[in-house]
């Protein structure tokens, strides 16, 4: 008779099986590591930056506001890249004095770093600028007054600012910073008619290349390994107990 608590044959067979398949869970997160290289759009909300919440040419700044655009690498646009350097309306706009019918927008313009940057190009230096324009004149009005020339996709993505970069648009990236696909929707994109949501994709070009729009969370793949060594652990279980 066996003693209780030994394992037999089979039973190891099953222990053994599921120690290996305890790293795929792991590895199955870390291959959704991927971001968007894109323009992201900005509002200064007393002291602190806030993403925002319409496209340039939506939205409608007020006399005095601040705004802000930054290029970066991003996997959602809750952790995207916020504009660096000064953002003060009075330091921005000190040379450009207020005139009758007609309003000013500080924009700061943030280039991001040389690690996000398309390959063989080299970010500009960031840049503020105080745009004198219309009072009913819209953020992309108001960028492209200071800013040209910019560039916009088919969808009316922008794409670039002061010609930067010279090539790409939204494009998805690896988690090592190469290219990985085209045509994928960054997450919060700013488009000329307003700002997308994360998980959307430009109808032409997601049923071209097959992107799916995923958000960058737990992949199916994930939750099947998870079930596997949930159910493996259990007949281990019930073998023990079966052969004590």
């Amino acid at each position: 008779m066996r003693r209780a608590g030994r394992v037999g044959g089979s039973g190891r067979a099953v222990v053994l099986f599921l120690a290996a398949l305890l790293p795929l869970p792991a590895g199955a997160g870390q291959a959704q590591a991927a971001g968007y290289r894109y323009w992201s759009f900005w509002d200064l909300d007393g002291d602190r930056w806030t993403y925002a919440t319409q496209g340039p040419s939506v939205a409608r700044p007020a006399d005095g506001d601040v705004q802000g655009f930054r290029f970066a690498v991003s996997e959602e646009s809750d952790d995207s890249s916020q504009p660096r350097g000064a953002a003060d309306f009075a330091g921005i706009c000190a040379k450009t004095p207020a005139q009758d019918g007609s309003k000013r927008v500080a924009l700061v313009i943030d280039f991001g770093t040389a690690e996000d940057a398309p390959s063989g190009e080299t970010p500009p230096a960031n840049r503020t600028a105080c745009a004198r324009v219309a009072p009913d004149a819209s953020t992309a009005e108001a960028l492209a007054s200071v800013a040209e020339p910019l560039r916009y996709d088919n969808s009316a993505l922008l794409c670039a600012i002061a010609g930067y970069p010279e090539r790409g648009c939204g494009e998805q990236v690896s988690g090592t910073g190469t290219e990985s696909g085209t045509g994928a929707s960054a997450p919060g994109k700013e488009t000329e008619g307003g700002s997308e949501e994360a998980g959307s994709s430009d109808s032409s070009d997601s049923s071209a290349s097959g992107e799916s729009g995923d958000d960058g969370g737990p992949s199916l793949g994930l939750f099947a390994g998870v079930a596997v060594v949930a159910l493996l652990g259990a007949a281990a279980f019930w073998q023990v107990r079966r052969r004590g």
